[in-house]
């Protein structure tokens, strides 16, 4: 399908040299849920996070890991505030009475540097505040919010990771925004009813609290060594799990399928 799947267990080690896997891998096994919507005061504090010279300092290691510019001529700076990024909801699956299509799954920093270079910055609120949780290669997050403003105003654009799908819903309509979301419900677009059949048809067996999650499949917090090489070659497809919180966007089974998702490189859900 694309390059991320492979990329993702090098994007994974990257991580773990880059510092943020350990701060990931030192959290609890209960992840802490992340806030309902983007407040102001969640994007001043994910700003700071994003700005914090311990960040800066490791996105000057990130782009410059490939060579495309030396470490001391990155200089990484921090675009605009930061968004907030919605994947599908667990509880929409299930079938649960008023549940959104999407929830906040973490906010977004766009990080940029010295040669073009550009990045996100994944920030989700922890025991220890909001902090950086991953950093992805591209603008995939920036891209999709502008292209669902425009394709259909106040809508809520939210990504399917367990097949990179990127949509924007609203009213009774889901419309795709990429070519797996196409793939998924069509050019255009489908009923917010028949999306709905499609994905608990997929990911139904496999929810939080059932034998699939109960038998360790689906996430949470692991160290990065521990993620299956296997899981990476099978990454983008319908049974890739969901996982257990803010911790596994790094180093969760499902987060070998997140990692990067772009077309240049490689999950609480």
């Amino acid at each position: 399908m694309t390059q991320r799947a492979a990329a993702a267990a090098a994007v994974l080690a990257a991580t773990a040299l880059l510092g943020l896997a350990p701060q990931a891998a030192a959290a609890p096994a209960s992840p802490v849920p992340q806030p309902q919507s983007a407040t102001a005061e969640n994007k001043a504090a994910a700003a700071q996070a994003a700005t914090a010279p311990d960040t800066l300092a490791t996105l000057s290691r990130f782009f410059a890991r490939e060579g495309k510019v030396s470490l001391t001529a990155a200089r990484p700076r921090i675009e605009g505030e930061a968004i907030p990024v919605n994947h599908l909801s667990p509880e929409f699956v299930a079938g649960r009475a008023g549940a959104p299509v999407a929830r906040l799954e973490f906010l977004a920093g766009k990080a940029v540097s010295s040669d073009g270079q550009q990045a996100a910055l994944w920030i989700a609120r922890t025991e220890a505040g909001w902090q950086v949780v991953n950093i992805a290669t591209g603008d995939d997050e920036f891209r999709y919010a502008q292209l669902g403003a425009a394709k259909l105003p106040g809508g809520t654009v939210f990504r399917e990771p367990q097949i990179d799908a990127w949509y924007v819903a609203g009213g009774s309509r889901v419309l795709p925004l990429d070519e797996d979301a196409v793939r998924a419900v069509g050019a255009d677009g489908t009923t917010l009813a028949a999306y709905r059949v499609r994905v608990a048809r997929a990911y139904g067996d496999k929810l939080p609290g059932s034998a699939y999650a109960e038998g360790g499949m689906a996430g949470g917090y692991a160290e990065a060594e521990a993620v299956p090489a296997a899981v990476a070659a099978d990454a983008e497809g319908a049974g890739v799990p969901w996982a257990a919180g803010a911790g596994a966007l790094v180093l969760g089974v499902l987060g070998v399928a997140a990692v990067r998702r772009s077309r240049r490189v490689g999950a609480r859900a």
